[in-house]
């Protein structure tokens, strides 16, 4: 998202481009995911490593959640082309910048970035300020979701082509939707193509994270809560596949973080892993 009248991106955006930052700034190799154009693309300043939330210790288990859901986004969207997805389409895209580092990847591919009309605005002023410009591969949907508008017939009318299966990834959106807006999501995706993936990220009630990540997520809903874009739906595993199955995919299935930790990060030596906290839904229509 991003406001309107002031034109940059909201903090949840910009954080989350940042970790990815700093993970190649602080964390040892082997990096999970390299990302720096994020930050380019925020331009937070020089001293942004000083700000609060970029602790490198008292957020790493945080920073490490958000490059473990680039890396598996990544994993996954490769391995559909693989077998000849050619679209792919990011709910809620913030500052991605997948198209820009994985141009050999991106190349074989129609992505479709989704996102709110400012967000948009915003980001194909700087993709083209920092020289990346927005290529015909690339599409930016802008779509006012406090409007109503249907994300899928603006989709449509960029130039998806609904009779193609694809790869349909949602990441760190959820927890800021009603859930009769996530339950609409999951119907559209329902009615795409068969062949099509869904990787959607959900938020798990406190009481289902490990302990020593509870005073974290308290700190991370009441940062939320004071900068205008407070946490709304919290699912437990069986609640989020009730959902799918509800919404017409069959065939939904759970991913826990605890395994993208064992899948990136085992046998590292500096401690770094994901917090508890956020879970996947994985589906195909």
């Amino acid at each position: 998202m991003v406001h309107e009248l002031t034109q940059v991106p909201d903090n949840t955006a910009v954080r989350t481009a940042l970790w990815r930052a700093l993970h190649l700034r602080v964390d040892a190799p082997p990096h999970v995911v390299e990302d720096e154009i994020g930050l380019r693309l925020a331009a937070p300043g020089a001293d942004w490593r000083a700000r609060p939330d970029m602790d490198p210790q008292a957020t790493s288990g945080f920073r490490a959640s958000i490059v473990a859901r680039a890396r598996f986004v990544e994993d996954l969207v490769a391995e559909q082309a693989d077998r000849g997805v050619t679209q792919y389409v990011v709910l809620g895209a913030g500052l991605d910048t997948f198209a820009q580092r994985r141009p050999k990847l991106a190349a074989r591919l129609r992505i479709f970035e989704i996102d709110q009309p400012g967000t948009q605005a915003w980001k194909r002023r700087r993709l083209a300020e920092l020289g990346y410009g927005v290529p015909d591969r690339l599409h930016l949907v802008p779509v006012d979701f406090e409007a109503s508008e249907d994300w899928l017939d603006k989709l449509v009318a960029a130039g998806f082509d609904a009779s193609s299966p694809a790869v349909v990834v949602s990441t760190g959106v959820t927890v800021y939707l009603a859930k009769d807006t996530t339950s609409a999501t999951l119907r559209r995706v329902a009615g795409l193509a068969p062949g099509s993936t869904l990787a959607m990220t959900f938020m798990l009630p406190v009481d289902l994270l490990d302990g020593d990540d509870r005073p974290g997520l308290r700190t991370s809903e009441e940062g939320a809560q004071a900068s205008g874009t407070p946490f709304v739906s919290f699912y437990t595993p069986p609640e989020m596949l009730a959902l799918a199955r509800e919404a017409g995919l069959a065939q939904a299935r759970h991913l826990s973080g605890a395994s993208l930790a064992e899948r990136y990060f085992t046998g590292r030596t500096d401690g770094l892993r994901p917090s508890s906290g956020e879970d996947w839904l994985l589906a195909t229509t």
